[in-house]
């Protein structure tokens, strides 16, 4: 079985192509959400960021605290750096798990944070105009401001670092289509499996 991975900036459009290839029947592994999910429900994450952060890490109804976590690491590298250093783990643990219990030519690894090294046998980069980008997400994250947004994209891979670790690129521009785009890598992807 090839695992793929799927990634791209934020606002890219990397989970609406993860939602196609699902229509497809292909096993699709939310990093994102999976993270979420053991942050809050997996008892030796949550102690971890408990000793990393404090108790305020969660509120009393076990829910994370994700505003005050983003307020102790966003500006403090090291204190982020282990924090991702308790949870990537844990995803790809997780990942390797999920992984034994399917039986599809291929699946596919939606994520963020991706990089040659991952244990993937393909990457595809999901590719979109800046500008599209900070559009999509003001228009989703209502919460979110501009400045928040330039930010977040400052902090991830560049167009040119995401391209070097890719091995398909889909276009998901306002003239792209990527229906037809999906269709040809699904083609392909199981032509290789």
């Amino acid at each position: 079985m090839l695992k793929i991975g799927l990634t791209g900036g934020i606002g890219s459009g990397k989970s609406v192509v993860a939602k196609l290839f699902g229509l497809l029947g292909v096993p699709v592994y939310e990093s994102d959400q999976r993270a979420k999910w053991l942050i809050e429900n997996n008892l030796k994450v949550k102690n971890k960021i408990i000793d990393l952060l404090g108790k305020e890490s969660y509120f009393e109804n076990g829910k994370y605290n994700k505003v005050y976590v983003a307020q102790q690491v966003f500006g403090n590298q090291e204190k982020l750096n282990l924090l991702n250093a308790i949870v990537h783990p844990s995803v790809s643990e997780d990942f390797k798990e999920w992984c034994e219990q399917k039986t599809s030519p291929y699946i596919i690894k939606e994520a963020a944070i991706m990089n040659k090294n991952s244990g993937l046998d393909k990457i595809i980069y999901v590719e979109s105009p800046t500008e599209l980008r900070i559009q999509r997400i003001l228009e989703r994250d209502k919460n979110r401001t501009f400045e928040q947004v330039q930010n977040i994209i400052k902090n991830q891979k560049s167009e040119t670092e995401f391209k070097e670790i890719a091995d398909f690129i889909i276009s998901n521009n306002e003239e792209a289509m990527l229906i037809p785009q999906v269709l040809d890598l699904d083609r392909i992807l199981k032509s290789i499996a």
